[in-house]
């Protein structure tokens, strides 16, 4: 049917229209690109004509259930106004959301077309993104109400891998995933649960974050397991994730798993941070040994970029994952969507069925088992948690054929979730990170984990991850963008020089951890201080003295952000003869930080010639071997 030049793209029976014919755009839709390309004059219409001209030449009819009207997003780009990022960080970026996620105006099916229903409203999460200049695209395909990880689990036709068609998309986020690596959109929203927002990601070679679940709204989300689900971003790097996260991590009255959580600033991340893995007889890779080569060599760049390795057991952790198809979970799967089961259940995908409908089998007894057995294992972990910054995994363990998959589709689907089950079970957040290309061509990626609240850790530690990997973005063949610079701290934070165990990875970091401290560069002194080893400490300090002028050295030093009242409570607490005096920088700034009284030298050893404390300490460590 053609209508004006416009073909009309209806597999399933909504009505969306792309240009036919022509060659896609070479503008790139990271965002810093795509604004770039508005500020050198590119118009709204020519990048919505781009990503017409992009889903027509994908020929995937599996990406979407639903299209806008071209007519429908020109008018809502007409509507932004002029060109103004400044005041609408995201204007003019096109997005697409999962099919769980309510845009006023397009149906909500969650994979299944029996379920489908008008919403009136956007989701609080949508409406942010189009309240900072978003244009939502359309609803993308999902394993049957957000219910797997491979993404074949769909009455709508499969979405093609973006890097290798024989292979599974993941899921349950297929369509995101997939629209996002090709470039069709700058971003996508996902849901994750189970992994819903890591595995595509991994298996598409894009940027999956999945933050602290309650940090972003679930309203208007259809449900899969309430209490554990969150909205999940799909990007091509790092930053443009972090960017729509920016946007959205908002407290939401109208969701009442909402919780308002300190989730730090964007900046710099610490120099040393000490990174959890799972022991070698505990990694499973289920035979393929070209994914353990690729972990392992993602783990040597970690080193480099300098993290310290701490191998876990993870039992435990692979304990907590097997809970989340048992008891309590199960149940709250089928308590979303109850009524709808029990009238339309020939409607629902067979594997789909199956799964949710054996919580029918489950009593409250068994729900509360679970509960006990969480809990027990939350009790355990806790202390591995915390003395860790934060953890790497692989995102998944192995690439799956669709063929393999539809052959035997829950053993798949169950080794996929093998990294990422208990991930929200122990109320961590994540960002899965492309790290290379195997030698087969599949991707390689790993998955950064933390404690709630981290994600500012885990985005820092990714954005370096993913430029030391000097991938292309996704399927598009885009170089990455580099040489952008960082923001800083944009709290207003009173600003502490640290200069000794209060340094990234040493001893008593972890005191300005728990009190939200926030790294924000490293830099050294002017050239007029001393450094000493001091005497009858309980643990090895140095202290730090100012001297005249020409006298001294630049001596190594870390500079952390602590708010207000987090300061007031450090400064008090620290013991003499150490104090709270103000530092002078050789970038001419002039912090607050730690200095040393001249009365508490006595039986110390001048040590300013290392030039550093971590210097001075590497050498003690040498001596001792």
């Amino acid at each position: 049917m053609d209508e004006g030049g416009l073909r009309c793209a209806d597999p399933v029976g909504f009505a969306g229209c792309y240009p036919r014919g022509g060659k896609v755009s070479d503008i790139h839709f990271d965002i810093a690109s795509l604004h770039a390309s508005y500020g050198a004059g590119l118009s709204v219409a020519e990048m919505i004509e781009t990503v017409f001209l992009r889903i027509a030449e994908a020929n995937d009819p599996g990406i979407f259930i639903h299209l806008a009207a071209k007519g429908e997003l020109l008018a809502e780009a007409e509507a932004l106004g002029a060109f103004d990022p400044e005041n609408k960080p995201l204007w003019g970026v096109p997005f697409a959301a999962k099919d769980n996620i309510d845009v006023a105006g397009m149906p909500t099916t969650a994979g299944c077309a029996e379920y489908a229903y008008m919403p009136r409203r956007d989701a609080t999460v949508v409406a942010l993104l189009k309240a900072a200049g978003a244009l939502v695209v359309g609803k993308t395909n999902l394993d049957q109400f957000a219910t797997g990880l491979v993404g074949v689990r769909s009455p709508y036709p499969i979405p093609r891998n973006a890097i290798d068609a024989a292979l599974v998309p993941g899921g349950s986020s297929s369509g995101s995933a997939v629209a996002t690596a090709r470039g069709i959109v700058s971003f996508a929203l996902g849901t994750d649960t189970a992994g819903s927002g890591r595995i595509p990601a991994g298996l598409n070679n894009i940027v999956g974050l999945k933050p602290t679940v309650g940090v972003l709204s679930t309203a208007g989300v259809v449900p899969a397991c309430r209490t554990l689900d969150c909205v999940s971003i799909f990007a091509l790097t790092v930053d443009d994730a972090a960017t729509v996260f920016d946007v959205v991590a908002q407290e939401d009255p109208d969701d009442v798993y909402s919780r308002a959580m300190p989730v730090g600033s964007q900046g710099q991340r610490p120099p040393v941070l000490t990174v959890g893995v799972p022991t070698g007889s505990d990694l499973k890779f289920f035979g393929d040994e070209t994914m353990r080569a690729g972990f392992d060599a993602a783990l040597d760049k970690l080193e480099q970029l300098g993290c310290r390795r701490v191998e876990i057991p993870f039992g435990d952790f692979y304990a907590t994952a097997d809970l989340l198809y048992e008891g309590a979970w199960v149940a709250e799967r089928y308590a979303a969507i109850q009524h709808f089961m029990d009238t339309h259940e020939d409607a629902m995908h067979p594997v789909t069925r199956t799964i949710i409908g054996g919580a029918r089998k489950l009593s409250a007894a068994d729900a509360f088992k679970g509960l006990y057995a969480l809990q027990a294992l939350k009790t355990k972990i806790a202390p591995i948690i915390a003395s860790l910054d934060l953890f790497c995994v692989p995102t998944a363990p192995t690439h799956y054929t669709v063929d393999a998959v539809l052959a035997d589709p829950v053993v798949t689907n169950s080794r996929l979730g093998t990294y990422t089950n208990f991930v929200n079970l122990l109320d961590m957040c994540g960002i899965a990170v492309p790290t290379g290309m195997r030698g087969d061509g599949f991707p390689m990626s790993v998955t950064l984990l933390a404690p709630a609240g981290k994600d500012r850790l885990v985005v820092s530690l990714a954005r370096d991850v993913h430029e030391a990997s000097r991938l292309p973005l996704g399927a598009t063949g885009w170089a990455a963008p580099t040489g952008r610079d960082r923001a800083a701290s944009e709290r207003g934070d009173i600003e502490l020089v640290v200069v000794g165990a209060h340094l990234s990875g040493m001893a008593l970091n972890g005191q300005l951890r728990e009190i939200g401290a926030q790294f924000h560069r490293t830099a050294r002194t002017a050239a007029c201080y001393k450094l000493y080893a001091l005497a009858g400490q309980s643990a090895p300090k140095p202290g730090m003295l100012r001297c005249a002028g020409g006298a001294g050295v630049p001596i190594e030093v870390e500079v952390w952000g602590l708010s207000a009242a987090a300061f007031g409570r450090f400064v008090a607490a620290v013991p003499p003869p150490l104090g709270i005096g103000t530092i002078l920088l050789e970038d001419g700034s002039s912090p607050k930080g730690f200095l040393v009284e001249q009365a508490g030298l006595e039986g110390a050893i001048e040590i300013s010639s290392y030039g550093g404390w971590r210097p001075y300490i590497a050498s003690m460590n040498i001596a001792a071997g």
